[in-house]
């Protein structure tokens, strides 16, 4: 019973809706193009049966071929991607507070959303004299290194924390906390002083400083922040700049939404 057809185990008793799934997921760690080994080897599919359904997600605009044996995503899931009732509505609400942060920093400015282990950005606005980063529209970053996954751990409750701890803490810099106890006493200070603050530990000479958006219920949804060289951001300065902005952006979703 190991035909084919969804009858066996392993690989093939995954629908063809799965596989495919499963090898868009393959680009969830945020790298431009992978290579048909990459994407096999993380789907668990066979290189054949991958080469095959990537062909179809060419075809059908997931993705596009961007050198001859690598692939990249497209525009149609961004263009999909767009239209997420709730992510429609934070960014039409927090573009106003983006610009207003850009404007007075001059800084990179973005808004985060929690996803699972990591904090997904969902809008980013390049300052005029900012330094080039690592962050993108649609990209992920581990949330125990990021002001904006302190955010969302620090308000988010054990559960949150829990699971990013068993997923793991790597260390990007030699200024990320990797020990579950020290990061359990950063997210405290981030509570306490109302703001998430990065300090080198997803980027070496990159340092950001974030605060929580509310809806309507008082829970965290979002979160706002502006990153930028290390020794250039006035972070106690900023503090206030940011959490100005998060509530006014808080504000504009209560009405919208309360």
């Amino acid at each position: 019973m190991n035909g084919h057809g969804g009858r066996g185990g392993g690989t093939s008793s995954k629908s063809v809706l799965a596989r495919g799934l499963s090898l868009l997921d393959a680009f969830a760690t945020g790298e431009p193009e992978l290579s048909l080994a990459q994407i096999a080897a993380r789907s668990g599919l066979p290189k054949p049966t991958a080469h095959r359904l990537l062909g179809e997600l060419v075809e059908w605009g997931a993705l596009e071929r961007s050198a001859p044996g690598h692939y990249r995503l497209a525009s149609k899931l961004f263009r999909l991607g767009q239209l997420v009732p709730k992510h429609r509505l934070l960014r039409e609400a927090a573009l106003p507070q983006l610009e207003r942060l850009q404007a007075e920093t001059g800084e990179n400015v973005h808004l985060a959303v929690p996803d699972s282990v990591y904090t997904l950005f969902l809008e980013k606005l390049t300052g005029r004299e900012s330094m080039t980063i690592g962050s993108r529209v649609g990209g992920r970053m581990h949330s125990h290194c990021t002001a904006t996954g302190k955010v969302f751990l620090a308000w988010g409750g054990r559960s949150r924390l829990r699971e990013v701890v068993d997923a793991g803490l790597p260390r990007l810099t030699p200024r990320t906390i990797v020990l579950p106890g020290l990061l359990h006493q950063d997210l405290e200070r981030t509570a306490a002083r109302g703001v998430g603050i990065n300090q080198e530990e997803a980027e070496p000479g990159v340092s950001a400083i974030a605060a929580p958006v509310l809806g309507a219920r008082g829970q965290v949804v979002a979160a706002l922040s502006v990153t930028g060289r290390a020794h250039g951001l006035d972070l106690d300065r900023l503090g206030g700049v940011v959490r100005a902005a998060a509530s006014a952006m808080s504000r504009t979703l209560v009405r919208h939404t309360g």
